[in-house]
């Protein structure tokens, strides 16, 4: 699914015409975007939490080669799994 398919489905699911679903995905979606580059969290009981994670400077060995590569320190997005989303889609 991607983010046209995904605003028609959220337009049909809460009764709202798709100018004012695309808004307000871009609201949420610039929102969490926002609060990760403050470095804060967000979360959403039972669905799951967006942060951010410090990644270290480190020397990684391209494949195939002996070439080795610095790989600079940078600070990376990560989501985890809340519960009831975890469940659903289990299955069980």
């Amino acid at each position: 699914m991607n983010k046209a398919e995904f605003i028609d489905a959220v337009a049909a699911k809460a009764g709202l015409s798709k100018k004012d679903t695309k808004g307000a995905v871009d609201a949420v979606l610039e929102t969490i975007t926002e609060t990760l580059v403050k470095g804060d969290t967000v979360s959403f009981i039972g669905f799951g939490t967006f942060s951010t994670a410090a990644r270290a400077a480190r020397t990684a060995k391209v494949p195939g080669t002996d070439r080795t590569v610095d790989v600079a320190a940078t600070t990376v997005a990560k989501f985890k799994v809340g519960k009831a989303l975890k469940t659903a889609v289990s299955g069980k």
